[in-house]
């Protein structure tokens, strides 16, 4: 019931930046990484965790946290990364399916299918894009025994029917089978009905892990580099590169936090980089000896810390359309862990 004035965007909810929040009057911080990513036993302030949580409830600072599905969505952490590369047309490296479909199949006599179809169609089968009591019918013979303690709509007990049917095909999201399966169940003539639900594959969506596409303006892996460097806040991590420096970069597919696991991924895609955070020597030597593109590793924070200000924006703007007028604010405070970056010295 705590009232929502002031909202603070950051990467991390570290000490620090709790402590900022509290001391500027801010009633809520959003951070990208969860505070309990990993559970905990203790709330005590003997214990890091134990003592944000403290400092957060004695200030009145709420928490929410954005990490997977911030990473997924629409306008969320890896599309702001993809456009600070300055990617195009992009598209999930793993997507999400906005729904799961499947194929609801019924025979009935001919008389039965209008009414059928109407009735499913009304608890949402038969939606395609902007259509609605789409169905495909097509005429056959059903066959049956009504056995003894059979109450048949058609037929006698103990003999072979033959039935000029038809067999009716309508799609449904997977949440509303159940609803089209009642509709069924009430208003087929048959005491038992023949129903096939048939599982369809998901249509991809525009939600997902990562992002990939053409490069707006086609440059070299240096030229890239470079690019992404002025685009980022500064860290003392900086910008790895493993390939060629100057070979040509006019596809590209980014991750942001720790990417390693969308490897075999990213070698199935027809791009020239991938940019993530986080790489491991032994997977980064394995993807480069199966000839995989060229890899540019960024600090997590600083390739996370691009969807802050574009999630502040909407926020605000979401929440004036609703009613309520809130202040959004980026934190400035830097949290990579790194503190120093040492160039080999010969």
């Amino acid at each position: 019931e705590q009232p929502i004035s002031r909202v603070m965007f950051a990467v991390d909810p570290f000490p620090d930046v709790v402590a900022d929040a509290a001391e500027r009057g801010f009633d809520l911080l959003v951070t990208h990484h969860p505070l309990l990513l990993r559970g905990i036993h203790s709330a005590s302030s003997a214990t890091a965790k134990g003592r944000i949580l403290r400092e957060l409830i004695k200030s009145d600072v709420a928490l929410i946290c954005a990490h997977t599905n911030a990473d997924s969505a629409v306008a969320g952490v890896n599309d702001a990364l993809a456009s600070a590369v300055g990617l195009d047309d992009t598209r999930p490296i793993r997507a999400i399916p906005d729904y799961e479909m499947s194929k609801i199949v019924v025979h009935a006599p001919g008389e039965s299918v209008d009414v059928l179809v109407e009735a499913m169609s009304a608890v949402g089968a038969g939606r395609l894009g902007n259509y609605d009591s789409c169905a495909y019918v097509s005429k056959g013979q059903g066959r049956f025994r009504p056995l003894l303690g059979a109450t048949p709509h058609i037929g006698e007990i103990g003999l072979l029917e033959r039935v000029d049917e038809q067999r009716i095909e309508m799609v449904v999201e997977s949440r509303n089978t159940n609803a089209a399966l009642d509709a069924v169940k009430q208003h087929h003539p048959y005491e038992t009905p023949a129903v096939d639900i048939v599982k369809l594959t998901d249509p991809p969506g525009a939600r997902g892990i990562g992002r990939w596409g053409d490069v707006e303006a086609p440059t070299t892996l240096r030229g890239l580099a470079e690019r992404l460097s002025r685009s980022l806040p500064p860290t003392n991590h900086g910008v790895r590169v493993a390939g060629n420096l100057d070979s040509a970069v006019q596809a590209a597919a980014v991750c942001g936090g720790s990417g390693d696991s969308l490897l075999d991924s990213v070698r199935g895609l027809p791009v020239d980089a991938y940019i993530t955070s986080d790489l491991r020597h032994h997977p980064v030597t394995d993807h480069l000896a199966e000839n995989g593109c060229a890899l540019l590793d960024v600090a997590h924070f600083a390739g996370e810390w691009l969807w802050l200000q574009g999630a502040a924006d909407q926020l605000t703007v979401d929440a004036a359309s609703a009613g309520f007028e809130i202040m959004t604010e980026v934190s400035t405070i830097n949290t990579d862990p790194w503190s120093a970056h040492i160039a080999s010295v010969k």
